[in-house]
């Protein structure tokens, strides 16, 4: 998902002189014959066909510092070290990849950059042992970045506050009002210099996915991700052919807002709506209409010894193709979201829940989806 704004890359920041992570280029291919459903290997799945593999469940880091959206405004110790909680208590139940953005916490838009606490958690969890972190994040298509220098300064500059030399998967956050073509371009230079090991867009439509994938597959590299707000109550990838297009071109959908920003978890009810700019979105007339079919979540995740959050996150893992990538504010979230997997809804019950969703009118999405 996205923030509000981040400072212009006019020029290129100064690299950290010591990069933790060496960089070894995979360098896939695209291919004609590009796999409908990511392929599993050791409990992870590949993104798209960049030979990057990621756990099947990600982490989202976008309340990670932000006072504009998430933490009710506010930023303190107390919240700092739940959001280290949860980056820990998600590597030690085996959830390694983890999704930020440059713009999430930069600015007006939040105390401290997401980046850097990703990157800080990163290092300070290497000091008592070493993992290895799957880390993904976002250049913002601003309307005052042009080019393909643009992406790689933004890039370099994101590097520096993680800490590493490389990520394993960089994403053009949005479209941009003008020069895709040109960022595009920059994600393939990115790739060639060994800065990123895999691609993405995030938002785009089907129109914008495919001829993402055209530009880039000229130079043989593989757009590896289309991250989307996909959920149980907000379908629009299956209705729009983005969820299509992914399974054809062999694209990994990665679905941001998996559990609709905590309503679809049960814990919000028409008495107790969230609170904050969430509150405008999910009122008490929307949870009233949503309760029968959060009811039905109940029932089915009683059965399996499941709570909601993890049989919505798991009716996701069941379309194929799709990682979610809920975000944690805590060690008990995190912990939670692992829950999802390990099991498996039926056919049966995945349609049943689709069905019971089509009775709930979806919120609306990101605009630029539409474009």
């Amino acid at each position: 998902m996205m923030a509000l704004q981040v400072a212009g890359c006019a020029l290129p920041p100064l690299l950290a002189r010591r990069r933790r992570r060496a960089f070894r280029s995979p360098r896939a291919v695209a291919s004609d014959a590009a796999p409908a459903a990511a392929r599993e290997e050791d409990g992870k799945v590949a993104l798209g066909g960049s030979g990057v593999a990621v756990t099947k469940l990600g982490i989202g880091a976008w309340s990670w510092g932000d006072t504009t959206y998430w933490n009710e405004f506010q930023w303190d110790d107390r919240k700092l070290k739940a959001a280290k909680g949860a980056f820990d208590a998600s590597i030690d139940c085996g959830i390694t990849f983890f999704d930020t953005a440059e713009v999430y916490g930069a600015g007006i838009s939040g105390a401290i950059n997401s980046e850097s606490l990703l990157g800080r958690f990163i290092k300070e969890r290497q000091r008592k042992e070493k993992v290895e972190v799957a880390i993904a994040t976002k250049f913002a298509a601003l309307p005052w970045r042009f080019g393909r220098g643009s992406v790689i300064c933004a890039l370099k500059a994101s590097l520096d506050r993680l800490g590493v030399s490389s990520v394993e998967l960089y994403q053009l956050h949005w479209p941009g009002i003008w020069g895709n073509e040109g960022y595009l371009d920059g994600l393939g230079d990115a790739v060639e210099q060994g800065l990123v090991k895999a691609v993405g867009v995030s938002n785009y439509s089907e129109k914008r996915l495919r001829d993402a994938y055209a530009q880039l597959k000229k130079r043989g590299i593989p757009l590896a991700s289309n991250q989307v707000n996909y959920s149980l109550i907000y379908r629009n990838p299956e209705e729009n052919g983005v969820k299509a297009a992914c399974d054809e071109l062999g694209i990994t959908l990665i679905a941001y807002s998996p559990i609709a920003q905590g309503a679809l978890t049960g814990k919000y009810t028409p008495d107790n709506p969230p609170k904050g700019p969430r509150g405008r979105i999910y009122t008490p007339e929307f949870l009233t209409k949503l309760q029968p079919l959060i009811n039905r979540i109940k029932e089915i995740g009683g059965n399996y010894g499941r709570t909601p959050t993890q049989v919505v996150l798991n009716w996701l893992v069941c379309q194929g193709n799709v990682v979610p990538i809920p975000g944690a504010k805590n060690a008990e979230q995190a912990r939670e979201f692992a829950g999802a997997l390990g099991w498996s809804l039926t056919g049966d019950e995945v349609e049943e829940l689709r069905s019971m969703a089509r009775q709930v009118k979806p919120v609306i999405g990101f605009p630029v989806e539409k474009l």
